[in-house]
């Protein structure tokens, strides 16, 4: 693997040993740049002896040890802004100034089957609480022994998301080079030399536990989290373990924590709920201490306690040694907008939930008699209530738990193809109300509630594959607004 020493000359500093691979992207190694200069890769602009380099091909731009690279460009903050900005209208602009204009979320470049970590990104992006915690985060992309992978991660992804709040579009260069440092697998390369297709829930569970070892947990009263990710994305379930060949053994009971969901595809499931459900109650074998062998075993999970916001995962691939892929099933299961998770939870955990159900019942019938009473009246005279607020959706004594087993879709990430190491990812996310976008890379473009219900699968159009949902918010009624108030 071809691996120089050089030099990097920009402005009036000078940097010395700067190893450089020209078998990876150029892109990468401007994301080296931007590390030492802060200079955005868009603005970089690195020669040898007059050559230019590309962003996409190494092409007479001649690398061997102790070369002098000139790098031109300068930081974003060192640009001077135009004292003044032509007026451009709605129909003149380019998708990238459309998106900016309707506050939609920046795309993220595809540095080359890198949508598996794009898709990701983006649904993640919409948990406030992540979001607050990355930009309290200290830690640097690197150290001086080099790349730590937890802390150069969540340090780049935090750098990232800052870049992004500027609503351009961005390449991800820096957190897909410690990507590939910390995991190599995910810098395999396919047979045309580019990067390999990689499955994006596998990133899902690596990124959310690198976040989970370098974000620390919320401040509460009862402080039984050190992370930030057990306590808004971290379950619990109460598991029994029964031995259908000998009743009089006496039932097996432990705790098992999760940060996902799965929902199993088998030809019955047509909806999630029963996906889940469906694996809640299974037949295992494992060896009976009271019979002295192996037998058959009733293994039981319910919830004890659900995370303010819950992963379900679609177990839509599975191994076919044949071809030597994880071949995809197409079967069309429904996922619901609003998910209530009461019926998986354990009988505790329903006693502790009912309270906050009552008042989501009680306030859903006030609207409706609300609703009837000025149907006839005309609308100018309804006032809407504006900066509503909102009752806490955790428990008081379990900070990043959620209250009342009512959900929200928040994000999908889907998949189009036939193979998780194929194919395209995408991420669909609400920003409000009935309105969401598709971020397919750096085409940012607005949907509706209707075009992510297609989503449930059934062809080759994309299929829901990893769903995020939030907590569903408790409206505050006048009289207890006033009461927080006082």
């Amino acid at each position: 693997m071809p691996q120089y020493k050089i030099k990097v000359k920009w402005g009036k500093e000078s940097f010395k040993d700067i190893e450089v691979n020209n078998e990876e992207p150029p892109m990468l190694f401007k994301a080296q740049l931007f590390a030492l200069t802060g200079v955005q890769p868009e603005r970089q602009k690195v020669m040898i002896k007059g050559v230019t380099l590309k962003d996409d091909s190494w092409e007479n731009f001649s690398l061997k040890d102790g070369v002098t690279v000139l790098l031109m460009g300068s930081k974003e903050e060192d640009v001077p802004k135009e004292p003044v900005e032509k007026t451009v209208f709605v129909e003149d602009m380019n998708e990238s100034e459309l998106a900016t204009a309707l506050d939609l979320p920046a795309g993220l470049t595809n540095l080359g089957n890198t949508c598996y970590m794009n898709a990701t990104v983006q649904c993640l992006r919409t948990v406030p609480e992540l979001r607050e915690a990355l930009q309290n985060y200290q830690g640097g992309v690197a150290a001086a022994g080099g790349v730590i992978p937890a802390q150069s991660i969540t340090a780049a992804l935090r750098d990232l998301y800052s870049t992004m709040d500027k609503g351009h579009t961005v390449p991800p260069i820096v957190l897909l080079q410690v990507l590939h440092m910390a995991f190599p697998r995910f810098a395999e390369k396919n047979e045309h030399g580019g990067f390999a297709q990689q499955d994006a829930n596998e990133f899902w569970t690596e990124l959310v536990r690198m976040l989970q070892q370098k974000l620390p947990a919320k401040p509460s009263e009862q402080e039984q989290y050190k992370s930030l990710v057990d306590q808004y994305f971290g379950g619990t379930f109460d598991v029994e373990l029964k031995c259908d060949e000998a009743p009089d053994e006496n039932i097996a009971k432990s705790k098992e924590q999760f940060l996902q969901l799965s929902c199993f595809i088998s030809q019955d499931v047509r909806y999630m709920h029963s996906g889940l459900k469906s694996k809640m109650q299974e037949k295992i074998t494992k060896k009976s201490l009271t019979l002295d062998r192996d037998a058959v075993y009733t293994k039981t999970s319910r919830i004890s306690r659900l995370p303010a916001y819950l992963t379900v995962q679609f177990v839509r691939f599975y191994y076919k040694e044949k071809e030597s892929i994880n071949a995809k099933i197409l079967k069309d299961v429904k996922f619901p907008m609003e998910f209530d998770a009461f019926d998986i939870c354990t009988p505790e955990l329903q006693e502790k939930l009912a309270p906050i159900r009552s008042k989501f019942k009680e306030l859903e019938d006030a609207q409706v008699e609300a609703a009837a009473a000025t149907k006839d009246k005309d609308k100018g005279d309804c006032k809407q209530k504006e900066d509503k607020k909102y009752a806490p959706y955790w428990f008081e004594d379990d900070l990043g738990s959620n209250n009342s087993g009512y959900y929200i879709l928040q994000a999908v990430l889907t998949h189009r193809g036939r193979s998780s190491s194929s194919g395209h990812y995408v991420g669909w996310i609400r920003m409000s109300g009935d309105n969401w976008v598709k971020c397919d890379d750096d085409a940012i473009i607005p949907v509706t509630t209707e075009d992510i219900l297609k989503l449930s699968g059934g062809g080759d159009w994309h299929c829901a594959y990893v769903l995020l949902y939030g907590p569903k918010r408790l409206e505050l009624t006048e009289k207890e607004e006033n009461m927080i108030t006082e």
